[in-house]
């Protein structure tokens, strides 16, 4: 068979270029570390790779937001730890006042207390983040989102809003990242129902209003009501509702769209007005508790009537304050879950990535160094047989 000598130096050619080529992959391995730096060195393994990379980049995407949403809450349950703490404190400055026995120096000294666990919380309620935002303000938290009003007493104002930030933390899981000022200390439930109860000074009979709720087949219930008890003439008593007709009084009491549940009995002369409301502020039960304390009609029966109210207003503020805290707990716990579980996948996607791509050191050294062996003893080779002649053999 004869062999051109262009069919020699091509097949030379290619053997050498092949041999540069398996050198210079062998190099590259070295060099990254990695059996696998291109799809041509391994398709299906580089496929399998590019997979559990896009997985481990989502992972880490989800970790970052959970980083994120972990500061926001822990800085939120925290503050609503000691916001809980303090209301507490507060409630058991209010149950002093209940004392029978306090002068009005006493009840001085404890209104001036109160006023300063009121300052306390309003501060708690209105702390930053690291980021100088507004904890408790919703989306709207470049502003401070407490204020009092200016009329006596004061009354409560929210400027923030009641929206919840969402963070995606694992596939189709969005968690909670908020706790908007409105459902912390804002909205809780008025401890009688759909109304509050405003005493009259001068009450003589000792009671109280325990319950006031709007009737469920109520048509138009009226925003406020006042209601005069008074002798039916036959030596009973009788509810003057807003002025009409007299209604005798019976407990509970139906006073149109509105059922009263009573704790002792009215007398005669005695007045109340109700107001709708159907949710209350801590910050508002705080401050009437101040004003009552200064007014002075705290060892009557009216004050006494609307301190139980404030008492069961105030543990309605705990309440809420301490169901917020749970729901920044919770979250908590499971964004500690979720956390776990990414760095868990991520472990054994880093480990069968490794598995893939990560290069045998020694086995490559022996195959860079077969490579440049071959290539060597082929370039010789060619030299040798590219430089002969027929001259050579006469």
């Amino acid at each position: 068979m004869r062999i051109s000598t262009s069919q020699m130096f091509n097949s030379n050619t290619s053997s050498i270029l092949r041999h540069q080529a398996d050198t210079q992959k062998s190099l590259e391995q070295i060099s990254s570390g990695k059996r696998v730096n291109t799809a041509a060195d391994d398709p299906i393994a580089s496929k399998t790779i590019d997979n559990f990379n896009q997985q481990n980049n989502l992972i880490e995407q989800f970790l970052k937001n959970i980083d994120y949403a972990e500061g926001r809450l822990a800085n939120a349950e925290s503050s609503l730890g000691e916001a809980e703490s303090l209301s507490r404190n507060i409630k058991d400055n209010m149950l002093k006042m209940n004392n029978g026995t306090r002068s009005q120096d006493d009840l001085d000294a404890i209104a001036k207390d109160l006023r300063s666990d009121l300052d306390a919380l309003m501060s708690i309620a209105n702390s930053k983040d690291e980021s100088g935002n507004f904890v408790f303000a919703g989306f709207n938290n470049a502003s401070e989102p407490f204020s009092f009003t200016n009329t006596d007493p004061r009354q409560i104002q929210y400027a923030g809003d009641g929206n919840i930030k969402q963070s995606m933390v694992a596939e189709g899981v969005l968690l909670q990242t908020n706790i908007p000022g409105s459902e912390a200390f804002m909205n809780g439930a008025n401890a009688l129902g759909d109304y509050s109860v405003n005493y009259q000074a001068g009450q003589t009979g000792e009671f109280q209003v325990t319950a006031a709720n709007i009737d469920a087949s109520a048509a138009s219930p009226a925003a406020s009501y006042s209601l005069k008890f008074q002798d039916d003439g036959a030596g009973g008593l009788e509810v003057l509702v807003n002025g009409t007709t007299p209604i005798t009084f019976e407990n509970p009491l139906d006073i149109g769209d509105v059922t009263l549940e009573f704790e002792g009995t009215p007398a005669i002369g005695d007045e109340i007005s109700l107001s709708q409301q159907s949710s209350i502020s801590i910050f508002d039960t705080v401050e009437q508790a101040i004003s009552l304390a200064e007014s002075g009609e705290m060892q009557n029966p009216n004050g006494q009537a609307e301190m139980a109210q404030l008492l069961d207003n105030i543990n309605q503020g705990i309440d809420q304050i301490s169901t917020a805290r749970s729901v920044a707990g919770v979250n908590l716990k499971s964004l500690e879950t979720y956390n776990s579980q990414h760095e868990d996948a991520k472990l054994v996607n880093t480990s069968a990535q490794a598995k893939l791509e990560d290069l045998d050191m020694a086995e490559a050294i022996t195959e860079l160094q077969k490579s440049q062996v071959a290539l060597q003893a082929t370039s010789s080779l060619f030299s040798r047989v590219s430089s002969a002649s027929l001259f050579d053999y006469l």
